[in-house]
């Protein structure tokens, strides 16, 4: 297969992995964040990244964003919300920052693959993603993608429709929110 058709294929996963998103989840999450005080989002690796782009957006809508261990991430507490996207719902870090934001009185979210994970166990609300575990990508056919990438795709495009909601419910329009966008570029 050529360049070209391999990213043909991750559209068509992309396709089919969003067409299983439950939307009274994506409802609960988007209803939470809005009600929310301070939003906190973490995730490791890949999922991490997609996480820190969720929080880039959040604060362009005017929500007050944080990502986990930046030297300017305040602490959380009651009326707060920890989202957590992790594909195996195992990550031990996470974990534990799931159970401290827990004892703080905070609301946590696991963005998952596995709603029955310890992650999701332990959250408030979860938001089950499709995709595949790392370690079952080759034999499965679920995905022809390497490692987790279909769920870290998937996870990015959920939250990016979060926003999208989350403006239409507020009014906001992209032209408002690039008033929050950073200018020291």
């Amino acid at each position: 297969m050529d360049t070209v058709s391999y990213a043909q294929e991750i559209v068509n996963e992309l396709q089919r992995s969003v067409g299983q998103l439950e939307t009274a989840e994506a409802e609960q999450l988007a209803a939470l964040l809005l009600r929310s005080g301070k939003v906190f989002v973490a995730g490791a690796g890949r999922s991490g990244l997609m996480g820190r782009a969720f929080a880039m957006r959040l604060m362009h809508t005017g929500k007050e964003a944080y990502v986990v261990g930046e030297t300017v991430t305040p602490g959380i507490g009651p009326g707060d919300v920890l989202v957590l996207g992790s594909g195996s719902g195992e990550t031990a870090s996470l974990l534990t920052m799931a159970g401290k934001a827990k004892a703080a009185g905070a609301a946590v979210v696991a963005v998952t693959i596995s709603p029955e994970s310890s992650i999701g166990r332990l959250a408030d609300q979860t938001v089950k993603l499709p995709g595949a575990p790392k370690e079952q990508t080759d034999g499965g056919h679920i995905t022809i993608q390497p490692m987790a990438s279909l769920f870290e795709q998937t996870l990015l495009l959920f939250y990016d429709a979060v926003i999208l909601r989350m403006m239409e419910e507020t009014g906001q329009t992209s032209t408002r929110m690039f008033g929050n966008h950073a200018n020291l570029e």
